[in-house]
């Protein structure tokens, strides 16, 4: 599956999640460091509006279908993919890392946020070893200084597998960033997946995820904030299904 956004191509190559699995075990086994995106609808609304995150985004090494509107795009494109949301892959990239002998550090949202979810994590999966637990300042500038601070932080304690909860398109930036400050690092962009684990935020109930309308939950609980996101973000998909449908061999 593949979108198009002036001369930059996005395309999500890691279909499912077996082979998501086997291409971050290998990196880890070879000191391959990594920058992971989960793409959705609001994804896609930046980068038709920002070329510069366009950019950021088809420069990414793995990309993955966040949301099932991503999922029906891939179907009427001919090219099936999996829904692989950035807040489910947190504690399997987690169960990887602790497999592979892998540190990991936990990066974005609050001090408090992240200390919630670290310990969420390590009852998860016992032999996971977080390192650092890194809440950036507010407003976080993923091209400053800080971040180049952070970058040394990583080697010097060598991670190997960085969670980004900085929201879109700070982690893309930051990931993009880190592959050439702290090349040997895996940065996986997994949006409010932290904020979820530790109970600061709350996801939709199953069976709304299941029929896709965990956005329409996440709506009604922040009408203010995120439901003219969502609208922005539906009002693309006709473009998209057009697009879709021509990639249709």
């Amino acid at each position: 599956m593949k979108f198009q956004f002036g001369d930059q191509t996005i395309t999500v190559n890691m279909p499912d999640f077996a082979t998501l699995d086997r291409e971050i075990r290998h990196r880890l086994r070879t000191g391959r460091g990594f920058a992971l995106a989960t793409v959705n609808l609001d994804h896609l609304v930046k980068m038709a509006d920002m070329p510069g995150f366009a950019r950021t985004y088809a420069a990414q090494d793995l990309v993955v279908a966040d949301g099932r509107p991503i999922v029906w795009l891939s179907r009427l494109a001919g090219s099936p993919v999996e829904l692989l949301p950035g807040s489910d892959l947190v504690v399997p990239l987690c169960r990887i890392a602790a497999e592979e002998g892998a540190r990991v550090a936990l990066v974005g949202s609050t001090a408090v946020a992240l200390d919630d979810a670290a310990r969420v994590l390590v009852t998860e999966v016992p032999d996971l070893r977080i390192v650092l637990r890194i809440s950036p300042s507010v407003p976080f500038d993923p091209d400053g200084p800080e971040a180049d601070a952070i970058f040394a932080q990583l080697s010097e304690a060598d991670v190997r597998l960085c969670l980004l909860a900085l929201g879109a398109p700070k982690q893309e930036t930051f990931a993009l960033r880190g592959r050439q400050a702290a090349p040997r690092v895996g940065f996986a962009s997994i949006g409010a997946g932290l904020d979820f684990l530790g109970g600061h935020q709350f996801r939709a109930p199953l069976w709304m995820r299941r029929i896709g309308l965990e956005w329409l939950w996440r709506a009604l609980t922040s009408p203010r904030r995120l439901a003219p996101r969502y609208a922005r973000a539906f009002t693309i998909l006709p473009s998209q299904i057009v697009k879709a449908l021509r990639q249709r061999g």
